[in-house]
């Protein structure tokens, strides 16, 4: 198994904040502006400012200019990444279980053959 990138571990640090998690399932539905982020929170705009950026700095929003607003939008490529290790982490896992359960079985077994 390979080792988290520094990229896949500011990904997990930036998901590890429930209201950064939050943004983003609000993002998952279209783009939104920082005031509309903010709105179902009870925190002040420039904290929400803040977790857009470590959101931003972790490749999992994108922030543009259309006139006077600063929309943000989702990049679900970046959580494809998380998804792939989480996958490759959990195949990993269950070949262990696996393994570890035939041996098991073998140790149960009255026929089994010392080595």
């Amino acid at each position: 198994m390979t080792s988290a990138t520094p990229t896949l571990d500011a990904t997990f640090s930036a998901l590890a904040d429930g209201t950064r998690r939050a943004i983003l399932a609000r993002l998952a539905t279209g783009e939104g502006t920082v005031q509309e982020l903010a709105e179902p929170f009870d925190i002040s705009l420039p904290a929400i400012s803040k977790h857009l950026k470590v959101l931003e700095k972790a490749g999992l929003i994108t922030r543009s200019r259309d006139a006077q607003r600063r929309p943000c939008r989702l990049r679900t490529e970046a959580l494809a990444d998380v998804t792939a290790w989480a996958e490759a982490t959990r195949r990993t896992w269950e070949e262990r279980f696996d393994r570890l359960e035939d041996y098991l079985q073998y140790l149960q077994s009255p026929t089994k053959t010392k080595k």
